[in-house]
């Protein structure tokens, strides 16, 4: 005698029902780990955007960057209404700026403000790597400059969260001439006796790398962080030579002694008040 098998039956689902519940999934609903690739529920993040599979780092928008890591309630932004004009009329450059500015409810590839962290004043800069890779033009280098000169001002030490893939080819040489701009600010304020702290994040690359990211007084770096200064396909290209995988990877780069230490977002609140309490000047 033979058992028959109950078999589950699915209802068919007519191909235009079917792209009609399409069309409500959300585009940003899931998204994979650059890391250990493994897929990430986008509402499912832990507060610090760090994968919840393997525990590295992921792409921390600037403004929830700075809620997390400053107390509550005393971030104040400057320069907000600072935006770019199209200084070249490059074709295509100020509708890209305006969509992105629309898309991520910012103006521009970095915030700048003052705060407290652990009751500490602060001033603070955080760059945003989803705005054209948090490239540095013109009102980046301004707002970055103005950042300094105000802290050098009120007396405050400055912590810079930097990302970048380097000059804006959009604005050409006005691009370029930010990194000068930038690291005179940054010396002014160093000649003043003041404390800079940087925090290289994924991507830390080009002029950035070669002006005010490595300027700092103690330089850290989040893990597994990408830090150079060309990129490794035109290096690669110039020496003929096949680089390991792990190269201008942070934990290479602090091991040969260009940054200072690499600090996990688990630690970043504890290990950045104690190196602003201990170079208080107060």
């Amino acid at each position: 005698m033979f058992r028959r098998h109950n078999k589950i039956r699915l209802n068919p689902v007519h191909p235009k029902e079917y792209y009609e519940r399409l069309k409500k999934v959300p585009d940003d609903l899931i998204k994979r780990c650059p890391h250990c690739q493994k897929a990430l529920v986008n509402k499912q993040l832990p507060k610090d955007y760090t994968c919840y599979h393997c525990g590295l780092p992921l792409t921390f928008p600037a403004k929830e960057r700075i809620e997390w890591l400053l107390d509550e309630g005393t971030f104040q932004e400057w320069n907000e209404s600072l935006t770019t004009q199209n200084p070249l009329d490059f074709p295509g450059y100020q509708q890209k700026i305006d969509e992105t500015a629309s898309r991520l409810e910012i103006n521009e590839a970095v915030i700048t403000g003052v705060g407290k962290l652990a009751n500490q004043p602060l001033a603070i800069g955080v760059m945003d790597s989803r705005f054209i890779m948090a490239s540095m033009g013109t009102i980046v280098g301004e707002k970055l400059t103005r950042l300094f000169e105000e802290a050098t001002c009120q007396r405050l030490p400055v912590v810079l969260f930097i990302a970048s893939g380097g000059a804006r080819m959009q604005e050409g040489i006005l691009s370029l001439m930010q990194m000068a701009k930038v690291s005179q600010a940054v010396e002014r304020h160093d000649k003043a006796g003041l404390f800079y702290l940087c925090v290289l994040t994924n991507p830390t690359t080009g002029g950035v790398t070669a002006s005010f990211a490595t300027q700092a007084d103690i330089i850290l770096a989040e893990p597994r962080a990408l830090v150079g200064f060309a990129g490794r396909r035109v290096i690669e290209q110039t020496t003929k030579v096949t680089l390991p995988e792990d190269f201008q990877q942070a934990e290479t780069v602090l091991a040969n002694g260009f940054i200072d230490h690499i600090v996990p977002r688990s630690h970043q609140h504890e290990t950045l008040s104690f190196l602003l309490k201990a170079h208080s000047i107060s």
